[in-house]
């Protein structure tokens, strides 16, 4: 990485030297020797969120998660004439300002310094950029809404129509209904500033409720963000608005470090180094997402000539390898791909370049690509974008208080962002890379990835069933013949769990029970035992599989089979008598056996009394057929059982205590 860095610096030092007057420099130091900060002493350079991040994913603290060496920035700003502007640890550098030839002779003479390199004018200096910087995405058109009345029961959110349509396309709202809104995520947005956002109407929710944890202008140097561009308000918004009927972000729980890292002034590399800063801050300041909807590539200031194509590699430029490293330190990084598809440069721009970094595309509510999201692949021929989501009339604040449509990747990014924080938040157990790829391979293409949308418009609920699978476990004992299975998953009380069996001798599993999920509303991990008397005229394994039904509406019913569990029986299993394990204190009995007519009494007997009673009846091959509840005191207890319906053969009765079996009786109807 080091290696990279210096080569990007020289690079730009033969890109610039024939170049105007420049007074904002880098200036790259060879170490961090003499250095008062630890790794054995984190808590004063890092937050204890970002310690623990590092701890729950075992990642290491680091070299480049030593702060820069105060003594070196120190002996740079007594140098006369010399500003500090910013400083980065993980780059190892520092940004000044000077028009003072002599200074940076000076700076070049101290031993500590690698090389000095000029990166932008300022002030008076400044020259536009050769284009928009922001070109379409500055386009607001006023939008008309639609009340949407279908769903608005089944759904935690009152979306609107055109806010439901953006979130539907990648089956988000699956994620809100079963709790997942971004409570607990920290959301660090890098951008252009964000005028106004604390009187707007669609950051309501998240002034009221505190969820603005902090705010930086690197460009100002100063902690108002408030008075400097719209863009990165209208990105803000994509993820935390709450208009019930009219816009909902995909993340409105969340909360949010509000960065400006960009000069809106002029457009010079410099800007990658303040991106580089705020990315950092976003990592010690403890946040789980960065969603940065800003490039660099082209279209300097100043004459300043475009990159070569070949440095978006991922590796070469400050920003990609400050992204990378937010990835390294388990950051989930959203990138905006760019707006090029329809001019001259065409392709990505940097950091989304980078390997570990989730580049996004544009396509509308639809699917359909948007033809200025810019085209992959990346310098080295990575897949990119990787994916893509709303970007084409996506849905946005402006800064007249009204809700407006706009076009570009940048929209695109924080809507990715926003969903990819709900299922973070579902899933704190895996890390970063595991949700990147998850995402990936819940694409729409993902068999077949291409240079537009890479591997696609990720489907939220298909994720989640992915992650549920991979961290759900299972296990089941036996005694003699009763198997206890048991299991541990997320769920929430809307879901529900079936348990299937296949015993030796069958080629397909049959449902034997199921069970609901215990009471909330949030989606949480609970653990799970079921009981079942295995029948079986046949020694061998005996394996039971949990299907779980994460969505049980008709016409969204999903399920997933999240675990499978093995035991093993040494002769046949059969039922006999009443099956009691304790005949001094339980009996379990019917009467008459056999039945000849339509109802049969049950007798149950204890010393105890039992709250919690279920009676499950189950056929010869083990398939439950009938279930009810009830409840006894201490003594005799009968219930008459209405089997009517049932078919001439051999059932066998269950009796439990919650879930712990009483006795077992044979029942065979005539």
């Amino acid at each position: 990485m080091k290696k990279f860095f210096s080569f990007f610096i020289l690079m730009i030092f033969f890109l610039l030297e024939s170049q105007a007057q420049f007074t904002r420099y880098i200036v790259k130091l060879k170490d961090k020797g003499g250095s008062p900060y630890s790794f054995s002493s984190p808590l004063s350079y890092l937050s204890q969120r970002a310690i623990d991040r590092r701890t729950r994913y075992s990642l290491p603290i680091d070299s480049t998660d030593l702060p820069v060496t105060p003594s070196y920035v120190t002996q740079i700003d007594n140098i006369p004439n010399v500003a500090i502007l910013n400083v980065s640890r993980w780059l190892n550098a520092v940004t000044i300002q000077t028009s003072d030839a002599n200074a940076i002779t000076a700076i070049n003479a101290l031993p500590f310094v690698q090389i000095v390199t000029a990166l932008a004018a300022r002030g008076a200096e400044n020259v536009p950029a050769a284009g928009d910087k922001f070109g379409i995405e500055e386009i607001i058109t006023p939008f008309p809404f639609q009340q949407r009345t279908e769903g608005i029961a089944s759904d935690y959110f009152n979306y609107g129509t055109s806010s439901y349509n953006e979130i539907h396309l990648h089956q988000g709202e699956f994620l809100h209904n079963i709790g997942l809104r971004g409570q607990g995520m920290q959301i660090a947005m890098l951008d252009n500033g964000f005028n106004n956002y604390t009187i707007l109407k669609a950051f309501d929710s998240v002034n009221t409720n505190s969820q603005i944890l902090g705010t930086w202008d690197f460009v100002a140097r100063e902690q108002n963000v408030t008075n400097d561009g719209s863009h990165g308000m209208n990105c803000f918004s994509t993820i935390a608005a709450n208009i019930p009927g009219q816009f909902i972000g995909k993340a409105p729980k969340a909360s949010f470090w509000l960065y400006q890292t960009e000069d809106n002034a002029s457009e010079y590399p410099i800007e990658e180094f303040n991106w580089a800063c705020g990315a950092e801050r976003s990592d010690s300041s403890g946040a789980d997402l960065i969603s940065s909807s800003l490039g660099y590539g082209y279209g300097f200031s100043g004459g300043v000539p475009d990159y070569p194509y070949s440095w978006l590699d991922g590796n070469t430029t400050m920003s990609a390898i400050a992204a990378d490293l937010a990835a390294k330190k388990g950051i989930l990084v959203f990138v905006a791909a760019g707006n090029s598809g329809t001019d001259p440069w065409h392709f990505i721009i940097t950091p989304s370049d980078g390997d570990s970094v989730i580049a996004v595309g544009a396509v509308n509510s639809a699917g359909v690509v948007g033809s200025f999201s810019s085209y992959g692949p990346s310098g080295d021929g990575q897949i990119k974008p990787d994916m893509a989501s709303v970007g084409v009339a996506a849905l946005v604040q402006t800064t007249s208080n009204t809700i407006g449509t706009s076009n570009g990747t940048s929209f695109a990014c924080p809507n990715m962002a926003g969903l990819g924080a709900c299922l973070r938040q579902g899933f704190p157990e895996f890390n970063n890379i595991k949700i990147l790829k998850t995402l990936q391979q819940s694409g729409s293409i993902t068999a077949t990835p291409d240079n537009r949308i890479g591997y696609g418009i990720p489907d939220l609920k298909k994720a989640f069933s992915s992650l549920l699978v991979d961290f759900a476990t299972s296990g089941a004992t036996v005694n003699t013949c009763n198997a206890t299975i048991s299991w541990t998953s997320k769920d929430v009380d809307a879901m529900k769990y079936e348990i299937e069996r296949k015993v030796p001798g069958e080629i397909v599993y049959t449902k034997v029970g199921e069970m609901n999920p215990q009471t909330g509303k949030i989606l949480a991990n609970h653990n799970y035992q079921f009981n079942n008397t295995i029948v079986s005229p046949t020694a061998g394994t005996v394996s039971y599989r949990i299907r779980q039904i994460i969505d049980t509406a008709t016409a969204t019913f999903t399920a997933v089979y999240i675990d499978t569990a093995v035991v093993n029986i040494a002769s046949g299993c059969f039922a006999t008598g009443s099956g009691n394990p304790n005949p001094n204190k339980e009996l379990v009995s019917v009467q008459p056996n056999p039945v000849p007519g339509s109802t049969v009494t049950l007798v149950v007997e204890t010393a105890y009394a039992v709250t919690n009673m279920p009676v499950v009846i189950y056929d010869a091959k083990g398939r439950l057929v009938m279930q009810l509840k009830d409840s006894k005191g201490t003594g005799r207890k009968t219930i008459e059982l209405s089997i009517g319906k049932l078919s001439k053969g051999k059932y066998y009765i269950n009796v439990l205590n919650g879930q712990k079996i009483i006795g077992t009786a044979e029942l065979i109807k005539l």
